[in-house]
């Protein structure tokens, strides 16, 4: 199903089986096939991205919980490394990173946005408050902010390269405490390509440093001098400062947690939600 729907971009699938092959139509049923009249069963293009959309969603769920559990138990720091930038992976574009030995191909920003028109990446849907456009900005930015600021106590991503003025946008900040109006306002003017090469960046710059942390590393806290750092370089507003309150409690692999993992599924799953209501 992968080649003819990946590369033969096929639309549908119709084939059959006798009703009284009772295996057969089981196995049908369960990869997603519909019965139709005359033993046949069909699945549509679409049908078969959903049911894969909704497995590999299954999967991010079940390695974040497994991530979490090993994060910082002892013994296990190779192993929990591994994991996170196993699931860091399926959270960011393909472009970001070459997949790992026994890494699933999937990516979760790829599956949502790589259909979808410039118009409908920068559209706030009715009654919502975001644009995927604003979720992949917020994402990129709290990710670049907590892993080069708070964790390797380097510089942000977006200042360097010219990436502020590549992506177009007025903000610097992570978009928390943005009315409709001012995020309509920047969807409308951010570059979209140069948002995803951004938040690119921003992935491989997080893997670099995931792979420089030792044991030890992971149970360091956050240090009061960078996280002064949040506030000296203007990348969260004054009425957001309860999410600098929550980084400066968290230790290294806490920030691994969330937001370097968690938190892209969430809002992943927020811009799925958004695709869904496009029209």
């Amino acid at each position: 199903m992968d080649y003819v729907f990946g590369q033969l971009a096929a639309d549908g699938i119709l084939t059959g089986t006798h009703p009284a092959n009772e295996p057969s139509v089981r196995l049908l049923k369960k990869l997603g096939f519909k019965g139709i009249d005359g033993g046949e069963f069909v699945i549509s293009r679409e049908e078969w991205l959903a049911l894969g959309m909704e497995s590999y969603r299954k999967l991010c769920l079940k390695r974040q919980t497994e991530l979490r559990q090993i994060m910082t138990r002892s013994g296990q720091h190779d192993k929990a490394i591994d994991l996170f930038l196993r699931q860091h992976t399926m959270l960011h574009s393909a472009k970001m990173a070459a997949r790992m030995a026994g890494t699933e191909s999937w990516s979760f920003e790829d599956a949502v946005l790589d259909d979808m028109t410039e118009e409908q990446i920068r559209r706030i849907p009715r009654n919502c408050e975001h644009s995927v456009a604003w979720i992949i900005w917020h994402i990129a930015r709290c990710e670049d902010i907590t892993m080069n600021l708070l964790v390797a106590g380097g510089p942000q991503v977006l200042n360097q390269d010219g990436w502020l003025e590549r992506v177009k946008t007025p903000i610097c900040h992570t978009g928390n405490e943005m009315d409709v109006a001012d995020i309509a306002d920047f969807s409308t003017a951010v570059d979209i390509k140069a948002l995803r090469a951004y938040r690119v960046a921003v992935g491989r710059r997080t893997r670099e440093i995931a792979k420089q942390l030792g044991p030890e590393g992971l149970k360091r806290k956050v240090d009061p001098v960078r996280l002064q750092r949040v506030w000296d370089e203007g990348v969260v507003v004054e009425a957001a400062s309860g999410i600098v309150d929550y980084w400066g409690k968290r230790d290294v692999a806490g920030l691994l947690l969330m937001p370097a993992s968690r938190h892209l599924i969430v809002h992943l799953n927020e811009a799925l939600k958004l695709k869904r209501r496009r029209q």
